[in-house]
């Protein structure tokens, strides 16, 4: 009985990297019962960080081993999209939080003890299919692609070495459009405008694609919108015919203008902080 309870601890050891962290479910498929598990628990070999949660390592979590734990232990289709991503490819300066919303874009909603974990940072998840409803779904296993190669199931979505981890987050293009969905109820106008004053190295390509497969017209309003203001390279390359803006009016601001090309009431001090 020692041999095979050294032999599973021995195996745990191997399939669980240290600071990353598993369930209970994930446990129990692997044959690790609920008593085992206690008894892991009581002789230091695993730690609960939350109810069901569990890890080998006692050291302060963060949101990236959270999250590669989510993208390939766990198999969950989730990426790191919008604010996030675009902060994780150094446009932080442009946006004026810190990184303490994570936001998650996939088609299934993360376990509900994400927001128990002992963490100063508040998860978001989006249903990506809100926007894209084409969407493939991410590939969960991370090991085996070229770093920073999107694979071609998923183009618009790239790989990232942040906090010593490599993670999946969306490509500063579609995260520029996730980010746009957020405007105006969690992110500003001024936010999204100075964010993209600074995109000058976009993909005409990538958005030409993004912008065919989005299906919110505020977002794709609101791109070109901003697109117009600062007229980079890229913007040229771009064949507006191609992409559905609607009809009809929206109203994004209360007291806003009117823009008559993409009718939709932005704020009417725009152009003084531009």
């Amino acid at each position: 009985m020692t041999k095979g309870f050294d032999k599973k601890l021995n195996r745990l050891q191997r399939e669980l990297p240290e600071d990353l962290l598993v369930d209970a479910a994930w446990l129990e498929a692997k044959g690790y019962s609920s008593a085992l598990r206690s008894q892991y628990v009581g002789s230091g070999w695993l730690h609960n960080p939350a109810r069901r949660v569990y890890r080998r390592s006692q050291s302060s979590l963060s949101w990236q081993q959270i999250v590669v734990s989510l993208q390939t232990l766990l198999d969950y289709p989730l990426v790191v999209g919008g604010r996030t991503a675009l902060e994780e490819q150094g446009y932080g300066h442009y946006l004026s939080k810190a990184v303490r919303e994570v936001y998650l874009h996939g088609a299934v909603r993360p376990p509900s003890w994400l927001g128990n974990l002992p963490i100063n940072v508040q998860f978001h998840w989006r249903k990506a299919q809100r926007l894209f409803p084409d969407d493939p779904q991410p590939q969960p296993d991370i090991h085996h692609e070229t770093p920073g190669q999107a694979p071609a199931s998923m183009p618009a979505t790239v790989m990232l070495d942040s906090g010593g981890l490599r993670v999946r987050v969306s490509s500063k293009e579609r995260a520029l459009l996730e980010m746009l969905d957020e405007v105006p109820k969690h992110e500003t106008f001024y936010q999204a405008d100075a964010l993209m004053g600074g995109l000058s190295d976009l993909s005409p390509r990538r958005l030409q694609t993004l912008l065919e497969a989005c299906a919110n017209v505020k977002v794709k309003r609101l791109f070109f919108f901003f697109a117009d203001r600062h007229q980079h390279a890229w913007l040229p390359k771009i064949d507006q015919s191609r992409i559905d803006l609607g009809s009809g009016k929206r109203a994004l601001v209360q007291g806003g203008k009117l823009d008559q090309r993409y009718q939709i009431t932005v704020p009417g001090d725009l152009d003084g902080v531009a």
